[in-house]
């Protein structure tokens, strides 16, 4: 039957998962299926070769990479589809074009185009087995893709990438953020199993490139590509940009060939991430018309893209008098990557929201957070069941083991109002957490990101 709303429609792609609830999982090689994903794509003729398809995976600034590479091509004169994970308001951020979320009559009626497909093919499935929502988010992408008339596709792994349903995809570009120890109990206890599972986007006879990488993490994506005949590529620290300053609406950075340029993130690793995405946009626009490298015109484009970014909840400004920013920092190395990015924005006094879950590195952030703030406030959120917070007792005496000034408010709304009274006018407030923290934040603020 036909889907009214982004709500049935979310419910019934999660309808297969959600009937493994509360059972025992494994390792993702043992227990994710990419043939569901397969033979729907294969059923409904999704496997467009002629698009161009750039794969990003890693630990840390996949997203930020995904976008900012899309950007770039966009700029170039591309039409480009993006999937992305997790969103902020509406799943629907999770697939857009041109930077546009696919509006909900269209995901409605693709999904509802599919239904039977996926009813079989879910039907034919074995006991503790199921459907992975991400396989049916990619079918409906591609199928909107297509209609778009999108030539060119950069997709973001949820986790992982060998045992992901978006490494389905027939991608001859893969780019690597930073990888690091994440998801021990889905992909393994070492970071060379990490690795490998991410590893698994590399095509044969394709290109990767990866930002620095501990050398453990270099030899496996080294050993991947020598074993798919693929051309891997690894960036250099030196050839990073370098941060120059800060500018009105981001940072000045020095981008190596094209010289000054303004890059509209403020998050001092975004620079990495824009490196990554230059190199990732170049290889793909290389195999596309259009402007040719090394031109005035090309340099122009990539200028332009670099200047106009948008990803939100990603040490972003929402407001001024009091400056209000937030960030999805819930680990010590992030919540100083935060400082460091907002340092020469910061203005007193400084209040500081942090939602962290139990399960995450909240000391880190507190110790991390603490020293430049005025005042911190603790908070979650109920937004997601699955995230669970530490008592407010124990919350209150792990905060308090780093700055004196220490309070507590139930919810994020209550805690940003209380934050802006203290902040007053001419101070900062900081609100930073998990992601639906960031995302219960936008939403507080009225902000809707159908467009970036």
């Amino acid at each position: 039957m036909p889907f009214a709303t982004e709500s049935e429609a979310i419910t019934y792609v999660f309808r297969s998962m959600r009937k493994l609830r509360g059972q025992q999982r494994g390792y993702d090689d043992v227990t994710r299926n990419l043939a569901p994903t397969r033979r729907l794509l294969m059923a409904v003729g999704l496997l467009d070769q002629s698009r161009e398809y750039a794969i990003v995976t890693g630990s840390k600034g996949k997203g930020s990479t995904t976008i900012i590479t899309a950007k770039l091509l966009q700029h170039l004169g591309h039409t480009v589809g993006t999937i992305t994970s997790p969103h902020l308001v509406s799943w629907r951020e999770r697939i857009r074009v041109n930077g546009r979320a696919i509006p909900e009559p269209d995901l409605l009626r693709i999904l509802g185009e599919y239904e039977a497909e996926i009813d079989a093919i879910e039907a034919s499935l074995p006991d503790h087995t199921y459907f992975s929502p991400q396989g049916i988010f990619l079918a409906v992408a591609l199928r909107w893709f297509d209609e778009q008339g999108v030539n060119a596709a950069v997709l973001e792994v949820g986790r992982g990438g060998r045992y992901d349903d978006i490494s389905v995809a027939p991608n001859k570009l893969s780019l690597f953020t930073p990888i690091m120890l994440e998801h021990p109990d889905y992909m393994g206890p070492t970071i060379e199993r990490i690795a490998w599972h991410k590893a698994g986007i590399i095509k044969a006879y394709s290109t990767a490139y990866s930002l620095p990488q501990q050398p453990s993490v270099m030899d496996v994506l080294q050993a991947e590509s020598d074993l798919l005949g693929a051309d891997f590529n690894w960036i250099a620290p030196k050839d990073i940009g370098l941060y120059l300053g800060a500018a009105p609406e981001g940072q000045r950075v020095d981008i190596g060939r094209y010289g000054e340029i303004t890059l509209s993130l403020l998050g001092r690793y975004q620079i990495a991430n824009a490196t990554l995405a230059m190199m990732g946009a170049g290889n793909v626009h290389g195999r596309l018309r259009g402007v040719l490298h090394g031109t005035p015109e090309y340099a122009a484009c990539i200028r332009a893209g670099l200047s106009s970014v948008v990803w939100p909840g990603r040490c972003q400004k929402l407001q001024s008098a009091p400056a209000v920013y937030v960030d999805g920092a819930i680990n010590a190395e992030s919540a100083a990557l935060l400082v460091e990015s907002l340092r020469e924005h910061l203005q007193q006094p400084v209040i500081t929201v942090i939602g962290v879950p139990d399960d995450k590195d909240y000391r880190g952030v507190y110790e991390s957070l603490a020293p430049i703030s005025n005042s911190l406030i603790l908070t979650e959120t109920s937004r997601n069941p699955s995230l669970h917070f530490l008592p407010q007792d124990e919350a209150l005496a792990a905060a308090r083991s780093y700055h004196p000034q220490v309070s507590y408010s139930p919810n994020l709304p209550e805690a940003a109002e209380r934050a802006k009274t203290l902040a007053g006018t001419g101070g900062m407030v900081l609100i930073v957490g998990t992601q639906s923290i960031v995302a219960e934040t936008i939403v507080h603020w009225g902000q809707t990101y159908e467009q970036i």
